[in-house]
Parts: C-alpha cells; structure tokens; sequence
C-alpha cells in the first residue's frame, strides 16, 4: 500500500510516500480504507520527538490521526463494525501509547491515517459511524478539532450573550469552536487577518480584529471596555498569555488548549488562571458531531486538498505556511 513514512525524528523533511505491507487487524480491531485524513499540528510535534521521552514512535512511523473510510476486515471479537461500514474518527499511533499521560482520554490507537489502509481499534469511542450525507472530507477534517472543542465548550458553559474573544479562530480547532459558540449565543470576538475576516464570519464571530494591524488586546479592550467574559486561546504559547488576559473583565474566564499548557500562575492574577482544555472522546461525541455537520451549525473547513503522495507537502505547508481551516490529504475517491 502507498504510506506517507518516516524513518527517523525530524521535521516534515523526513516524511516520504512509499510502500509498506497491507496491517492486519487483530483481536478487538478493524482494517479501514482511508478515503481522507485531516492534518494537525500535534502530529508534527509527535514526528519532532516533542514526546519522545514518555511517547517513543516506532519506525517506520505513519502519521495521521483524523480519517475517514471504509472497514474492509473486523478483527475477532468486533461487533460494532462490519465490513462495508463507512467510518470516521480519531486515532493516536501505536507508538504513542504513554500517550495516555498526556490526553485526559487515550483514543484509539492506530497504525497511521496517512495510509491507504490503517487499522484502528473498533470499541473507542473517537471511532463512528459516517452518515452516508457527511462527505468523507468533510468528516476525516472534524475528529480532534471536535473532540477539543467540545471539552471546550463543557469547560466554558457558554451562556447567550457572553462575550467570547477567540485568538486563533480561523485555525482548525476555530473552525468547530466559533460555530459552536454561535449555536450558543455568545457574541464572538475573533482575530484573525484580514483575507481570513469573510471566513470566520461566515463560521458566526459578530467581531473580527486584524491581529497584525492592531494589538488584539488594546482593540478588544477599545470596544469592550469593561473585558470580555472569555478568553478562548487556540494559538498563543503560554508565555504570552499574561498579556491577552488584560482582555478579561474580573472574574472572568481563560480557556486554553495551545502547547505547552501555561501553569496556573501564568497570568499573575488573583480572579483568573488558565484552564487548559484536552482533547477528550466521550461515547456519542463523534455522532453529536456528524449530526451538527449534518445540519450545518458545522460547516467544511478545508482550506487546501493534497493527494497521499503530496502528504509530505502537506505536513511542510502546514507548518511554514498561514492556513485556514483544516488540510486534508484525499487518499480514495473511490
């Protein structure tokens, strides 16, 4: 089968497309035709051994977590999947396991998505049933930007009419969140830049700040002068986490899913403290999700389709390039 593969840590320079030998699955798994798979940064962070010391990869090494397909084998023991079952879902690589230290909820555990085959676990429940109306692209870029924001949500109890600035919403994470708080009632500040402003509207932010025209903090603070009721930070490191919180009217809140997760004393304020949010699979998540695609509060986010051979590419643009939305490399049209 075609694979995009690594042979060492690096960046998305050791990344290949080659061949490797068809998984099989084994007791308790399934073997999926990937049809789509989604990017995300936590993979690249994986592929640079950021993890190394309690997640040792394995190579050759396969990345991709978020896909869609076709189940063509069940393992022994599977019944919730059946050959011919069209899927989607969220998946860790095998050589992640200690990964389980590091996410509030071990999803399952995969040979890589970046393949034409890959197996998966069949009882996790980051793993569902695709409506035959959700398009595989589609479903293959929701998995770990849904299964973050919606701990996210739980965390922030969003009320109608609250104020929420998002920093980072036209990312992928942003793509699910904005929506989200829409559907809510919040009023949705947003940043991002301008060729992205018609993009996070249309996703349902009632405010867009141009983060590289204006300080996000001072403009935020110029229209809402009394703060926000929420910091929702999707993009800045810990370190510069102080400074947006001035943006927070007293006793508000500061929700936070960006590496590495800032401590508790990172804002220097006795009424506020970062609350980093993990991604977070419960039964029925994944199906909430297919159904809020399904009736449009969430829309396709790709912002740019690349072919399985192209995947290295894909890893490269994603981290030296701006993006909107998610990347998705399309490995089936089938």
């Amino acid at each position: 089968m075609r694979a995009v593969v690594a042979d060492g840590y690096g960046g998305p320079e050791v990344l290949r497309a080659g061949e490797l030998p068809v998984p099989s699955p084994g007791p308790g798994q399934v073997l999926v035709r990937v049809r789509a798979t989604g990017l995300n940064p936590g993979e690249l962070r994986l592929l640079a051994g950021v993890f190394r010391d309690r997640a040792p990869l394995t190579f050759p090494h396969v990345p991709g977590r978020d896909f869609a397909g076709t189940v063509t084998e069940a393992g022994p023991g599977v019944t919730r999947f059946s050959p011919g079952d069209e899927v989607f879902g969220h998946a860790l690589p095998r050589g992640a396991v200690a990964m389980a230290a590091l996410v509030a909820d071990v999803p399952s555990l995969s040979t890589g998505a970046m393949a034409e085959y890959a197996v998966f676990e069949a009882d996790a429940p980051a793993l569902a049933l695709r409506p035959a109306a959700l398009p595989p692209e589609h479903a293959a870029v929701l998995p770990t930007a849904a299964l973050t924001a919606l701990p996210l949500m739980r965390a922030g109890a969003f009320q109608k009419g609250q104020r929420v600035l998002v920093i980072g919403a036209a990312g992928g994470v942003g793509g699910v969140v904005v929506p989200l708080l829409a559907e809510a009632g919040a009023h949705v500040v947003a940043t991002a830049i301008p060729e992205d402003e018609a993009y996070v509207r249309g996703l349902g932010a009632a405010e867009v700040i141009d983060y590289r025209a204006a300080d996000p903090v001072a403009e935020t603070l110029r229209r809402h002068p009394g703060g926000v009721d929420t910091l929702v930070n999707l993009a800045l490191p810990g370190d510069r986490l102080a400074e947006a919180a001035r943006a927070v009217r007293y006793g508000g809140r500061l929700l936070n899913i960006a590496f590495p997760a800032p401590p508790a004393d990172a804002i220097g304020r006795d009424d506020l403290a970062p609350e980093t949010v993990l991604t977070t699979a419960r039964p029925g998540d994944l199906e909430t999700v297919a159904d809020s695609a399904l009736k449009g509060t969430l829309p396709a986010t790709v912002g740019r389709r690349y072919t399985l051979d192209e995947g290295p590419r894909a890893y490269a643009d994603l981290l030296n390039e701006h993006t909107r939305g998610k990347l998705v490399v399309v490995v089936d049209n089938g």
